[in-house]
C-alpha cells in the first residue's frame, strides 16, 4: 500500500506524456496550415486547390491562369516559406537554449550578441566590401555572428569561476554596447550605406530566395544537432551549476555546446532574414506552457513555435495594406512587446 502511495500511478505519467504528444502533433499541424497560408496569401491570393496544382503539376502542362500561379507559388512563395519555417525554428530553439544556459526568463538569442556581431559585418561589407544584395549579406552576417558569440564567451570565462549566467549577460550587453556604437558611427557618416542597411536591418522575408534557403539549412542543420545534444545538460543546470555537477554533467561543455549551438541558429537566422525581433524571446515560454519545462519536449516544440509565429507574422504583415507589406520583424515585435510587459508584470519585479 505504502508503495503505489509514493509512488505516481503509470497512467498519470503516460497520461503526462500523452498530453506533451498531444500538443507536439497540434504544433506540426499548426506549421502546416502556416505554411499553406504563406504559400496562399499575399497581395494576390491563391485558391488552396491552384496552390496544389502549382506544387505538384509539371509546370509546362499548366496554361493560363494556373501557369500564371504556379510562376508565382514556386519561385517567390515557397522559398520565402521554407526561409521563414528556417529562421522561425532556428529562433525559437536558440532562445529556449539561451533562457536555459542563462537561467534568464527574458534572455534571447541577442544576449549573446550574435544580432549585433551580424549587423555590424553588413554595414563593414557594405561600406568597405561593395556588399549590395542580400546573397552577399549571408556570408558577411554569419562571419560576424560567429565572431561576436566568440567575443562574449571569451569576455565571460576570462577569472575564476568561467563563463557563469550573469557574466554571459553582462558580456552580452558589453559587446552590444559596443556593436552598436559601431554601427552608429559608420552609419552617420555614410548616408549610401544607411539606404543599403536599413532594408536589412528591420528584418524581412521580402525578396529572399532558394539560393538564400541552400545556403543556410546546413548550418542550421549543425545548430540543432548541437542543441540536441546539449537538452541532458541543460536539464541538469536549471537546478543550479553545483546540482549540475553533482548529476555528472560538465557544465563547461554544456555551456560551450549549448552557446555554439546557439550562436549557430541566431548567426544563420539573422544572415537570411535581418534581426527578427522578440521570436527567441517569446516562443520558449509558450512552449513550456504546454509541454513543461524539460529540453527533451520544449526544443522540438520551441522549433515548431516559432516557425508558426514567423510564418504567420509574415504572412499578416503580407494582408495589413496591401500591395505593400510590414516586414516580419515589425510585425514580430508588435507581438512580442505586449508579452515582454506581460512577463514583467507577472514576475512582479523578482529577479
Amino acid at each position: 500500500m505504502s508503495t503505489t502511495a509514493e509512488r505516481p500511478p503509470v497512467g498519470a505519467r503516460h497520461a503526462t506524456a500523452g498530453r506533451r504528444l498531444a500538443w507536439v502533433t497540434a504544433a506540426v499541424a499548426a506549421v502546416a496550415v502556416a505554411m499553406l497560408l504563406s504559400v496562399a496569401l499575399g497581395s494576390r491570393t491563391i485558391a488552396p486547390d491552384l496552390v496544389l496544382r502549382s506544387l505538384f503539376t509539371d509546370p509546362d502542362e499548366l496554361t493560363g491562369e494556373a501557369a500564371s500561379a504556379a510562376k508565382v507559388v514556386r519561385e517567390l512563395r515557397v522559398p520565402r516559406t521554407v526561409i521563414a519555417l528556417l529562421v522561425g525554428a532556428a529562433l525559437g530553439l536558440a532562445g529556449a537554449v539561451m533562457q536555459g544556459l542563462t537561467r534568464n526568463p527574458i534572455a534571447e538569442p541577442g544576449i549573446l550578441g550574435v544580432s549585433q556581431g551580424a549587423s555590424v559585418a553588413v554595414v563593414l561589407a557594405i561600406t568597405f566590401a561593395g556588399a549590395s544584395s542580400l546573397t552577399d549579406y549571408v556570408w558577411y552576417a554569419f562571419a560576424g555572428a560567429a565572431l561576436a558569440a566568440v567575443a562574449v564567451y571569451a569576455v565571460a570565462n576570462r577569472g575564476r569561476g568561467g563563463a557563469t549566467p550573469v557574466r554571459l549577460a553582462l558580456a552580452g550587453a558589453a559587446v552590444n554596447a559596443l556593436l552598436a556604437s559601431v554601427i552608429a558611427g559608420v552609419l552617420t557618416t555614410n548616408a549610401a550605406t544607411l539606404d543599403e542597411f536599413r532594408f536589412w536591418q528591420v528584418g524581412s522575408l521580402t525578396g529572399r530566395d532558394a539560393e538564400i534557403a541552400a545556403r543556410i539549412w546546413p548550418f542550421m542543420l549543425v545548430g540543432a544537432v548541437l542543441v540536441a545534444a546539449s537538452a541532458r545538460g541543460l536539464d541538469a543546470l536549471a537546478l543550479g551549476d553545483d546540482a549540475a555537477r553533482g548529476l555528472g554533467q560538465n557544465v563547461a561543455a554544456v555551456r560551450i555546446i549549448g552557446g555554439l549551438g546557439a550562436a549557430v541558429l541566431t548567426g544563420a537566422g539573422v544572415a537570411a532574414a535581418g534581426p527578427i525581433a522578440f521570436v527567441g524571446l517569446a516562443v520558449p515560454h509558450l512552449g513550456r506552457a504546454l509541454v513543461g519545462s524539460g529540453h527533451r519536449w520544449l526544443l522540438p516544440m520551441a522549433a515548431l513555435l516559432g516557425a508558426v509565429v514567423l510564418l504567420v507574422s509574415d504572412v499578416v504583415g503580407r494582408l495589413v495594406f496591401p500591395p505593400s507589406e510590414v516586414p516580419a520583424g515589425v510585425t514580430t515585435a508588435l507581438i512580442g512587446v505586449p508579452f515582454l510587459v506581460y512577463l514583467v508584470r507577472r514576475s512582479g519585479g523578482r529577479a
